[in-house]
């Protein structure tokens, strides 16, 4: 495969990223096609995952509009991928234009992609950084001076922290980022539990042992741990789809096969 235009030059094309797989089942067209070819061997073993991929997607709309609803005006997305529609940004400033967004990725397709786009807006940044590294990630923050963090902020860890080992300490990382922010920020965080069987979930975390973030899978106990210090809103933590569904939405039993934990906490 020749590089695309697209591509920063050092890319490599052929190692699939988690990112530009998410972007596959959006219907995006920024991904190779190893992507692809990890996003159909994944659905073989877990047929919903183009739905829950978009289930996702919609839960961080909805997830924003409630924010932006609540008087937050400045949101951190760690994790953002590649642009699609209804953007973080997009989102909130339908209820104040003057919403302020840091997109955060360790993706280089997505970090040029979404520059690409996002440039001439001074409403919005976009940086290459790696949740396991929180205080630089804090720094850039400060030394854009995009957002206030004394101000309350909404961070968002969106389809992102089942792609971080325990071994880099995602708890830990969560609870540096989220220190420093006031009493009514907001923490928005969805992470993979488990599949329809143990078969089916191996077979998925050997496919994205090929990428360069494997796949793990937590408990509801160790999810929520992500949430010290934070108080989760109605509904409380629960599957994806059943985080304050669209009313025109149906949740069908073909959701209930597997679980992607999704849950809004407001800092105390």
């Amino acid at each position: 495969m020749t590089q695309p235009d697209w591509a920063p030059d050092d890319i490599d094309i052929d190692r699939p990223s988690a990112s530009r797989i998410y972007d596959v089942w959006l219907g995006g067209s920024h991904n190779f096609e190893v992507d692809r070819e990890i996003a159909r061997k994944t659905e073989l073993a877990w047929p919903d995952a183009v739905r829950y991929a978009r289930a996702n997607r919609a839960f961080l709309g909805r997830a924003v509009r409630l924010l932006a609803a609540q008087g937050i005006r400045q949101f951190l997305d760690i994790g953002s991928g590649i642009p699609t529609a209804n953007n973080v940004h997009e989102v909130a400033r339908q209820f104040d234009p003057e919403a302020r967004v840091v997109y955060v990725d360790i993706d280089p397709v997505a970090v040029a992609h979404s520059r690409a786009i996002l440039a001439g807006d001074d409403r919005t940044a976009v940086l290459q950084a790696d949740l396991r590294r929180p205080q630089d990630i804090l720094d850039q923050v400060r030394d854009g001076g995009l957002l206030d963090l004394t101000q309350p902020t909404a961070l968002l860890l969106v389809a992102l922290l089942h792609f971080v080992p325990d071994s880099d300490d995602p708890h830990g990382a969560i609870a540096r980022l989220t220190e420093g922010l006031p009493s009514g920020s907001y923490l928005v965080v969805t992470q993979g539990a488990h599949g329809a069987s143990e078969e089916s979930d191996e077979e998925i975390r050997e496919l994205y042992r090929r990428t360069p973030t494997p796949l793990t899978a937590r408990d509801r106990a160790e999810t929520e741990r992500f949430f010290t210090g934070f108080e989760l809103v109605e509904p409380g933590l629960v599957n994806l789809p059943d985080w304050r569904p669209d009313p025109t939405e149906t949740v069908d039993d073909r959701y209930r096969g597997a679980l992607i934990y999704a849950g809004v906490g407001r800092k105390r």
